[in-house]
């Protein structure tokens, strides 16, 4: 489909929302429309949830008509490392029978996806990892221990990443899979966080057999596979493209009008300087997100995210730092408590600033530390030289590890 005007993508999603009422029917029903007349991921093409539009800037448009229909339904709590880093991946790498099996129930949250990379000893380093997976026949054996895997203990698929050739240079001897978390060898245990909570876990994988043809890109070419979801998941994690004024900034922004009249005139003054500077930035991180959806194709991103993602996670935490400067002795008090227990998605902004705070603790380090975005911006951005690897060129075999 050529590209269509702003105000055809206006009266496709009203026409959606007048037909597939989103308060008469459930989440699976109305995304499942959604996705059917290709206003999930506009970008896509035809008949795989999206218009083939050129590029996904009038998504933008989708989701405002939506929220301005009082629909709550949001990606990146719906399914979070599926339509968030998932779907690129399939469109890229899956056959054309998988693509139709996989991308609607994904986008409707019939079947979560988590992720399965990092490993106890290969976190920053990923293309360092040792989970091993072996030829047999048709199948493929796969051994190993991932970590920090966000949703596994819900998720129906994994993508995940296993050494295929041990005698190759790291990058080049690793193999991309679609995991069935159901499959007999899978053993999900929880970790729990400084808040109670334990959306992240470890995987143990025991002779867990994967069919050849769930494998994603070139047997042994895993690792550009791996970097479609990398820089997809910076992306995500950098956000999407909030109402203005909205998020993680909106919190503070709330809990400012309901503080700042306990303030003395200096504190007030101070915090009123920090919380209209973390406004702006936030406001220019919403601009900078806009821009780089408006300009963002489907299939691989470049390394663009890593802006966003850096910057994101950063103002982030400097925002609820803010808030914990705000309540005073109160922000010592985490009222949740520290009951364990699992959630079943990821929190969004509104929540408490308390646990928001202890929340982001984690968002300079999943999805890549602020260390190795700036190594990324620095080396495939700005085109500075890269750090040394003594490894790069040596047999994963031939690598001195502890």
């Amino acid at each position: 489909m050529a590209d269509v005007t702003e105000a055809e993508i206006q009266n496709l999603t009203r026409e959606l929302v007048q037909e597939v009422p989103p308060d008469r029917v459930d989440q699976v029903e109305f995304r499942g429309a959604q996705f059917d007349r290709g206003l999930a991921l506009v970008q896509f093409p035809e008949g795989l949830g999206g218009l083939g539009l050129s590029s996904r800037r009038l998504q933008t448009v989708v989701d405002a008509e939506l929220r301005a229909a009082g629909v709550t339904y949001h990606d990146l709590n719906v399914n979070p490392i599926g339509i968030g880093m998932g779907a690129p991946v399939v469109l890229t790498y899956a056959s054309e029978e998988l693509k139709h099996r996989l991308l609607r129930p994904m986008f409707t949250g019939e079947e979560i996806w988590c992720q399965l990379f990092s490993e106890p000893g290969s976190g920053s380093d990923v293309a360092g990892l040792s989970s091993r997976a072996v030829r047999d026949g048709d199948e493929w054996i796969v051994n190993g221990q991932k970590v920090w895997t966000t949703l596994a203990h819900v998720s129906r698929w994994g993508m995940l990443v296993a050494r295929s050739d041990p005698d190759q240079p790291k990058h080049k001897g690793l193999t991309y899979f679609l995991l069935d978390m159901e499959s007999d060898g899978v053993d999900v245990r929880p970790l729990h966080q400084i808040t109670g909570e334990a959306e992240f876990n470890e995987i143990f994988l025991t002779d867990v057999r994967i069919p050849h043809d769930r494998v994603f890109g070139e047997v042994g070419g895993g690792w550009a596979a791996a970097v479609t979801t990398l820089m997809t998941q910076r992306g995500a994690r950098g956000g999407g493209v909030p109402r203005k004024g909205s998020g993680s900034i909106g919190d503070l922004v709330q809990l400012w009008n309901e503080q700042r009249g306990s303030l003395d005139p200096a504190a007030h003054d101070v915090m009123r300087d920090r919380v209209a500077g973390l406004w702006m930035r936030a406001e220019a991180l919403r601009l900078t997100n806009w821009r780089a959806r408006a300009a963002s194709k489907s299939g691989n991103p470049g390394p663009e995210g890593s802006v966003t993602k850096l910057m994101s996670a950063e103002v982030n935490q400097r925002i609820y730092e803010t808030c914990m400067d705000l309540l005073g002795a109160d922000g010592m008090v985490y009222e949740a408590g520290y009951e364990r227990t699992r959630p079943t998605g990821l929190r969004g902004p509104g929540i408490h600033p308390r646990y928001a705070f202890l929340r982001s603790r984690a968002n300079t380090i999943e999805g890549g530390t602020s260390e190795v975005m700036r190594n990324i911006l620095g080396e495939r951005v700005l085109g500075l030289p890269g750090d040394v690897r003594v490894d790069k060129e040596l047999a994963w075999a031939d690598v001195p590890r502890n």
